[in-house]
């Protein structure tokens, strides 16, 4: 689902699903680093186009490369949890999920100063009723996202990626890329020629706080 329908966002409507606003901003999203080489160079691509995102990190993924996560929130962007060990919360214990997520949390606050580290994105999307509200009791913003590029799929090409946002975006749209491993190939040859044909039309980019 590259789109997601407006029903699905009635639905869930305690989660965010984009950012309405009248200014034609949207928000570049990352899932699943830090990444060496990858986020790296992702963050390269974002500075030569002096435009800020928002980079959803994998709680032992900190742990292993906190270096990186040092030079995500130097260059000013945000960082998100996405829980400490990239669970499924579909198929995860409600309370193992929480004490994953918060253990995420943990991890980021005692070793960052980070503006925002309430703002949560669910691995896959999965996410039970029950651990959505339990998160969002403890404070978290559940973000979800717009248009998906789909750049984990190893089936699609580069430019199959920047089609799908390309032809998704709109004003206040939650985009997906991701700076992992499986995302490599298609993020480093897609992200640049989207973000210039997107600054072409007219839209300006913000991080989520």
């Amino acid at each position: 689902m590259i789109k997601v329908p407006k029903i699905i966002k009635l639905l869930f409507f305690n989660q965010v699903w984009d950012i309405p606003n009248s200014e034609n901003t949207i928000y570049l999203t990352f899932d699943d680093g830090p990444t060496p080489e990858i986020t790296e160079r992702v963050l390269e691509i974002l500075d030569k186009h002096q435009i800020k995102a928002t980079f959803f990190c994998i709680g032992d993924n900190v742990r292993k490369h906190p270096e990186i996560v040092q030079k995500i929130l130097s260059k000013q962007h945000s960082v998100g949890n996405h829980t400490y060990s990239h669970l499924k919360g579909w198929k995860t214990p409600t309370k193992t999920y929480i004490n994953n997520s918060e253990a995420c949390r943990i991890k980021l606050n005692s070793q960052f100063t980070i503006q925002n580290s309430q703002i949560f994105r669910p691995p896959y999307g999965k996410i039970k009723p029950w651990q959505s509200y339990k998160l969002r009791k403890l404070g978290y913003k559940i973000i979800m996202w717009d248009v998906l590029s789909k750049d984990y799929d190893a089936s699609i090409s580069a430019e199959k990626c920047y089609e799908n946002v390309i032809k998704n975006v709109s004003s206040g749209s939650i985009i997906v890329f991701h700076d992992s491993n499986k995302a490599k190939e298609n993020v480093l040859n897609s992200l640049e020629k989207t973000i210039e044909t997107l600054k072409s039309k007219g839209f300006k980019f913000e991080k989520i706080a």
